[in-house]
């Protein structure tokens, strides 16, 4: 049965619904869903097909609804907004960390400011988060996994990092210059939300609350079972070491994954608040999420 149609209490306990999950390649979102992904867990009459893809092309598709429950981040949310609400869980926060950007050498006294600076898609948090730390800037939309060689090569003054280049730029040559996450968390005293995990809001109500804990039971499971979720997560992180992807895993799979809690919902709607008046976002909107 095809998800693009709705599908109601009672169809959902007598068939199977399929809903395409996609999320992004990496290691920490590989062991999030290691538990679906591996058919860990009891699904119920839900089955769930995997679509990876990098967090840029998800912000794009999400505008377009291609996917019943997909990552974004949160830059997006003003713009998929209608068409999908939060699930409380799976979200991706640093606290006191983030994005960094990293240079070749310090920028000087004025900064950022006019410098050419690497970014990781138009649509990532990494890049609203940059333009409320420094507006003006020449942005270079550049692949993330290609960052440090665009900022080591000269192509660009400076780069904004996200994913395991931020354990590893220094391996590259390159310099902290600032750590956005830090930044926010001495602007807002709040840890810096990234990326969450969304879901269609045309879907049914049980299919919705469902998938909801299953995300949740999902992202227990890995950390109740961490060493056997690591070794699997470990093919997606592009050559890092166990310790490396370990110490990544930690950074961005931890409790506020599980549960946003209050702290975590004000930090959302603040980053969106922010980038509005600063007019960076082209609406206004209130932070929704699923109620399970």
């Amino acid at each position: 049965m095809s998800s693009s149609k709705k599908a109601t209490t009672e169809e959902l306990n007598s068939n199977v619904v399929e809903l395409k999950l996609a999320h992004s390649p990496d290691s920490d979102d590989a062991f999030m869903f290691y538990a679906l992904a591996t058919k860990k867990l009891r699904t119920h009459n839900l089955a769930f097909k995997h679509v990876l893809e990098d967090i840029e092309s998800l912000n794009q598709k999400a505008m377009q609804g291609v996917y019943d429950i997909t990552a974004a981040s949160f830059h997006a949310y003003p713009y998929l907004a209608e068409k999908y609400i939060l699930l409380p869980s799976g979200a991706s926060f640093g606290e006191r960390y983030g994005p960094i950007v990293v240079a070749r050498s310090n920028p000087g006294t004025k900064g950022l400011r006019g410098k050419r600076v690497a970014i990781p898609g138009k649509m990532t948090t990494a890049f609203l988060v940059m333009q409320l730390y420094e507006n003006e800037i020449e942005p270079v939309f550049t692949p993330f996994d290609q960052i440090l060689e665009t900022v080591s090569r000269g192509e660009a003054d400076a780069g904004v990092v996200i994913h395991e280049g931020q354990l590893t730029y220094a391996e590259s040559g390159l310099k902290k210059i600032v750590d956005l996450g830090e930044w926010w968390h001495q602007e807002t005293g709040l840890p810096l939300p990234l990326g969450g995990n969304f879901i269609l809001r045309s879907l049914d109500s049980a299919i919705v609350r469902l998938a909801a804990n299953l995300l949740k039971e999902s992202i227990q499971y890995a950390l109740d079972n961490r060493e056997e979720a690591l070794n699997y997560a470990l093919q997606f992180g592009r050559g890092l070491d166990t310790s490396t992807a370990d110490r990544f895993v930690a950074m961005y799979v931890n409790e506020w994954t599980l549960d946003y809690g209050l702290r975590g919902r004000k930090a959302v709607q603040t980053l969106l608040t922010r980038g509005y008046e600063k007019g960076l976002l082209p609406r206004k909107v209130q932070a929704e999420f699923v109620e399970v």
